[in-house]
């Protein structure tokens, strides 16, 4: 009887250290996920990335970064993600992520803690082009943050708010400080919340019109950060960009984990053949 041979599994992992949230994510030579992570970033970056990353690896029931044939960092703290091997632009590894998911989906808008991205995806998943709004906090994680805090409510609930108004308000304020006190006064003067958070949400949109245009969005787009679950967000956009919002099957908050772990997976493989 001839023994087979052992083959070891080999895992590769990508780690997102944004301003707000950090994510990671874990896959297997064959791209699939077995593990992944999304906590709340603390001050020190490397400490965000070692806390997303044992959620991760306890998922995948794997030990330790040892464990890892190779990791890649991305995101805000990228050059702090204990033994990765390199880092990536976000950019890079959303328009990766996405392509591994979707590879359909040419066109991201990437809703940040901080910023705001526009993304032209090649056919291989690398960046055709790219803009960025990293001037303004209008439109960005922080900025629904605020809105929620002056609704008084969660962000989950604020995403759903505007879905049930009959009309909309709207917010002239494009700074978020004038904008949150905009909201705050129409709040106490009693007027519609839904209405309110319907003309946030219309504001937000049309923010993201250049964006999604330097992207080459034609008839469908998709969103990827946290703000991509916003319910609302998805439905002002859709209306003002006169495009089809594509939703991912892999939580959108993921996707520059999961493009980072996918470079990582073919770089990992390519060095090992």
């Amino acid at each position: 009887m001839v023994k087979g041979v052992f083959k070891i599994k080999r895992y590769f992992g990508g780690c997102d250290v944004g301003s707000t949230y950090t994510k990671s994510v874990i896959i297997d030579e064959n791209g699939e996920i077995v593990g992944n992570s999304i906590t709340k970033s603390k001050m020190n970056s490397e400490q965000s990335a070692k806390q997303s990353l044992k959620e991760a690896l306890d998922e995948a029931k794997l030990t330790s970064l040892d464990d890892l044939s190779y990791l890649i960092g991305t995101g805000y703290g990228r050059n702090r993600v204990p033994q990765a091997k390199e880092n990536i632009s976000e950019i890079s590894c959303h328009a990766m992520g996405v392509h591994v998911t979707n590879p359909t989906v040419k066109a991201v808008i990437d809703i940040g803690g901080q910023d705001v991205k526009g993304i032209s995806i090649d056919t291989d998943g690398t960046v055709k082009t790219f803009a960025m709004n990293d001037k303004c906090a209008a439109g960005t994680g922080r900025f629904f943050e605020g809105m929620a805090n002056a609704f008084e409510v969660t962000l989950s609930e604020f995403s759903e708010l505007s879905l049930s108004a009959k009309n909309v308000i709207p917010i002239t304020a494009q700074c978020t400080v004038f904008a949150e006190s905009e909201v705050i006064t129409l709040v106490g003067e009693g007027k519609p919340r839904e209405e309110i958070a319907a003309g946030i949400q219309l504001a937000v949109a049309k923010r993201c019109f250049v964006m999604a245009k330097k992207a080459g969005a034609t008839d469908s787009i998709t969103l990827t950060g946290g703000c991509a679950k916003n319910a609302g967000l998805k439905k002002a956009i859709e209306h003002v960009l006169k495009l089809k919002v594509i939703d991912l099957k892999t939580d959108p908050q993921l996707m520059g984990a999961l493009g980072a772990a996918e470079y990582a997976r073919q770089k990992g493989l390519a060095k090992e053949s």
